[in-house]
């Protein structure tokens, strides 16, 4: 039933949505039904004879007086009371905001009196719903229209619109537009799935928006001061990046502040030179803020800088952190030649905090007085400004070895002695940093610091001391490689002849002569002499290479087997392999060799057994500069790791272990020249390697081979190969490996002369003597000019020269350039203890000859020889 509520001069339709009008109509039904059945009970109990009929009227009267009786006294409530109903209706009707409730289909079920004041209704009968009153404003109907759409999803929503005047001449009444904020949501009903109402309200937000633009327009107007003030100024977070800049600072550093993003430049950005020391160097203790005025220069964006006065405050939080900080600028620039004691002691002091040295000047007892930017910078975490204020020592930056120097140095200064001599020093707290200090006495004490006794100067000399240890480590490598290189080739003569004349006698020897034996023990110990002689050639880098083009991935791979029976059982070989390593360029065999010595150390480092591990990858350009190495160029390499779980190397012999013959182990379990070896062949084969060791954790050597890059003319060589290529062979197919030259099954000489040149008699008369005896006639000369007076005597009648390399008078390779003039097509084999490569260099490259290493049997020289002659 719908009842009228009284709300001001009008009345308000209210729903009683307690009991439903159809069920009240129902129980009063009812009601009528069983007050009926009692009078006809009480009419006609005498008059009817069927019992059945006669007991169904009685029960039906005694229900009819229990619910008329009931009804009186309230036991049974017909018209149940609407409390909720009606402190909600109170409630909304004292709420300020006009509101009201309408249907689904916006049929209004309730509205309050703010709603009628703010629409202007007088009575119940002048309720208009919105939709009805904001017709004519297609803003505020666009926003019903979208509010509706939500209320139908279940969904709550407000809305803002303007309108040019207001809705009614009620309250909120006034001239000009008007703003409105409109909200609406479902209310949370029992059935409002099935019959949902909406709430809406409605309310005047003019004097709101009012203050808002007022409040816009009064930070518009500080902005715009603070953009144009005759100062510059800008704010900057805690880890210094600016989050507002003026519009006055933008145009003095050229900063375009339409493309400027708080927090994309940082104060770093902004100060030239050492002076952002300078600024970090103000500390606020915790809590508290600090003001601090600075001279230094600013950075403009095209590079120049900009003379510049800054009053820097800084705070901090509760628990010493650095907090944020706010900044006024002060422009020096176009002073027009302004020489005021205070510009002349800003410049000054621009010029103190600017210089690339440290600098700070001290009392007579070591106080420091003042420092500049870079002091601060380099000293970082050992003195701040804040310690120079309460009267730092100038002491704290020097390793406490240096301190009687410094006391020293400082005495001198006050005596007004001059020369002082300069003091080298470790970091007090980091010894891999070096320092010089320069003490220079203060001859003239200014009127501003009577007290002031030295000015110290500052250089970190960190980079020069590693280049000095650098260049003499690589002095000392060469020596002891080129002594190394020339006992190699004189040793390799000595074994030659040996080596030749036990090939001699064990040609005319049986192994049932009791001579024989022996002469095997000389072969025997010669060969080991020349595997000795062969690291140092290693190690020297003079050795004989073949380097070929290789995958490490497929060398590691083959090598394995051969790694795991080396090491024992009782250590595990783990293989780490890098994906799609690039190619290098080195011999195999000596290759192998490095990995396999490396392999051996790890062993024998780890007696109780571990791990190795062997790992390989590609080392971009981009990434060397984080190996740490000024010496390595920034180029592409393909690294290989070899890391043990070992005792480690300690730190004073790490730069020792390369050299030769250096070993820590017992006397018969080393020659000291494995290493050495290692180190030879990877410098020989263009790459670098670094050892890195903790004692007692293990030790790496990282060993780092240039990228092999194809050159044009090869691929082009190659690309024609594929092209006329009759059968391509199928890609997944490995190439064949290319077969070894089967050995020459006759090694007599037959009718062939050979011209044999060597200084050294006792390897030239071996040599002679072995060739004679494979049938070969034999010339023999003591050096290239004698055998180019043999060759002309002979009218060129040689078939191959065998020629030694280093010779007095003339060498071989001047010999074969010279023979080749008038015998271009003349045999040559030189026979050398040092690498080929070491004079191949030397002779044009079109120069065809064969190569034979010193020391050589008597098999192995018959076989170059043919091989020469056969080809």
């Amino acid at each position: 039933m719908t009842k009228l509520r009284q709300s001001g001069d009008y009345q308000m339709p209210v729903v009683d949505r307690g009991v439903r009008p159809g069920t009240i109509l129902r129980i009063v039904l009812l009601a009528i039904v069983l007050t009926a059945s009692a009078a006809a009970f009480v009419v006609f109990k005498n008059q009817l004879e069927n019992e059945i009929v006669l007991g169904i009227l009685g029960v039906l009267a005694m229900v009819g007086i229990f619910f008329l009786v009931s009804s009186v006294i309230g036991f049974i409530e017909v018209m149940p009371q609407s409390r909720p109903d009606e402190l909600a209706r109170a409630f909304l009707d004292a709420h300020e905001d006009g509101t009201i409730v309408t249907d689904r289909k916006g049929r209004i079920i309730y509205a309050n009196a703010a709603y009628g004041a703010l629409t202007g209704a007088k009575s119940a009968a002048g309720i208009q719903s919105l939709e009805t009153i904001l017709s004519r404003n297609r803003e505020a109907t666009e926003a019903i229209y979208r509010l509706t759409n939500g209320l139908h999803e279940g969904k709550q929503g407000h809305e803002e619109f303007r309108l040019l005047k207001p809705l009614a001449n009620g309250k909120g009444a006034g001239a000009g537009a008007h703003w409105f904020r409109l909200k609406a949501r479902v209310l949370p009903l029992e059935d409002a799935d099935s019959n949902p109402l909406y709430l809406w309200q409605i309310a005047d937000i003019t004097a709101e928006r009012d203050d808002q633009e007022r409040f816009f327009k009064e930070l518009q107007n500080a902005i715009d001061y603070l953009d144009h003030a005759p100062a510059g100024f800008f704010s900057a977070g805690r880890k210094g990046e600016i989050f507002y800049i003026n519009a006055t600072l933008a145009d003095w550093l050229g900063i375009d502040l339409t493309k400027f993003q708080p927090g994309s430049i940082s104060i770093a950005d902004l100060v030239a030179g050492e002076g952002l020391a300078l600024v970090q160097s103000v500390q606020a203790e915790p809590g508290l803020k600090k003001t601090k005025v600075l001279d230094l220069d600013l950075r403009k964006m095209n590079g120049q800088s900009l003379p510049a006065r800054l009053i820097h405050r800084v705070s901090s939080t509760r628990d010493g952190a650095p907090g944020e900080s706010r900044t006024i600028v002060m422009s020096r620039e176009g002073d027009d030649g302004d020489q005021s004691a205070s510009n002349a002691a800003m410049r000054f002091t621009r010029f103190f905090n600017n210089t690339p040295m440290a600098i700070a000047s001290v009392d007579g007892n070591g106080r420091i007085l003042r420092t500049n930017a870079p002091f601060l910078k380099l000293f970082a975490g050992l003195v701040s400004q804040d310690d120079v204020e309460r009267g730092a020592l100038i002491e704290a930056v020097v390793h406490p070895s240096e301190k009687g120097r410094l006391q020293e140095a400082l005495a001198a200064a006050k005596d007004r002695q001059s020369d002082i001599a300069p003091i080298d020093a470790l970091h007090p707290t980091d010894e891999g940093r070096h320092f010089r200090f320069y003490v220079n006495a203060v001859i003239d004490q200014s009127d501003q610091a009577p007290e002031e006794a030295a000015i110290i100067y500052a250089l970190e000399i960190t980079e020069q001391k590693a280049l000095e240890n650098q260049m003499a480590q690589t002095q000392k490598m060469n020596a002891v490689g080129t002594l190394a290189g020339g006992i190699a080739h004189d040793f390799n003569n000595v074994l030659t002849a040996i080596l030749l004349s036990a090939d001699h006698l064990l040609l005319s020897a049986r192994p049932a002569d009791a001579t024989f034996a022996d002469l095997m023990e000389i072969k025997r110990n010669a060969n080991r002499a020349a595997v000795l002689v062969r690291q140092l050639l290693a190690f020297s880098r003079k050795q004989t290479m073949r380097p070929t083009v290789l995958n490490l991935t497929d060398v590691i791979g083959d090598l394995r087997m051969l790694v795991d029976r080396m090491t024992g059982t009782n250590v595990k070989v783990e293989v780490d392999y890098g994906r799609d390593l690039w190619p290098v360029k080195t011999d195999l065999g000596q290759f192998e060799q490095v990995l396999l010595n490396l392999a051996v150390n790890a062993r024998d480092a780890m007696p109780g057994g571990g791990t190795i591990t062997l790992r390989t990858r590609n080392l971009p350009a981009s990434e060397v500069p984080a190996i740490g190495r000024r010496e390595l160029p920034e180029d592409d390499y393909v690294m290989v790791e070899v890391a043990d779980e070992g005792t480690g190397i300690p730190p004073e012999i790490m730069d020792k272990i390369f050299e030769p013959f250096f070993t820590t182990k017992e006397v018969g379990k080393g020659t000291g020249l494995g290493l050495s070896m290692v180190y030879g062949i990877v410098k020989q084969s263009g790459g670098y390697i670094y050892p890195e060791s903790e004692v007692g954790k293990g030790t790496t050597f990282r060993i780092l081979l240039p990228r092999y890059v194809e050159a044009a003319d090869t691929r082009e060589e190659a690309a024609h190969n594929e092209t006329s290529a009759a059968i391509p062979p199928a890609p997944s197919e490995p190439p064949a490996a290319a077969a070894p030259r089967p050995e020459p099954a006759d090694l007599t000489g037959g009718s062939a002369v050979v011209l044999l040149v060597e200084d050294e008699e006792a390897v030239r008369r071996g040599g002679k003597r072995m060739l004679e005896t494979r049938g070969y006639t034999v010339y023999e000369a003591g050096s290239g000019v004698e055998a180019l007076e043999i060759m002309d005597e002979l009218d060129g009648a040689v078939d191959i020269v065998v020629s030694d390399v280093v010779m007095p008078e003339m060498d071989g390779p001047t010999l074969l350039r010279e023979l080749r003039k008038k015998y271009p097509d003349l045999k040559f084999i030189f026979v050398s203890g040092y690498a080929e490569d070491a004079f191949a260099r030397n002779l044009p490259a079109d120069a065809k000859f064969g190569f034979l290493p010193k020391p050589f049997s008597l098999k192995q020289l018959a076989v170059a020889v043919r091989e020469m002659l056969d080809s």
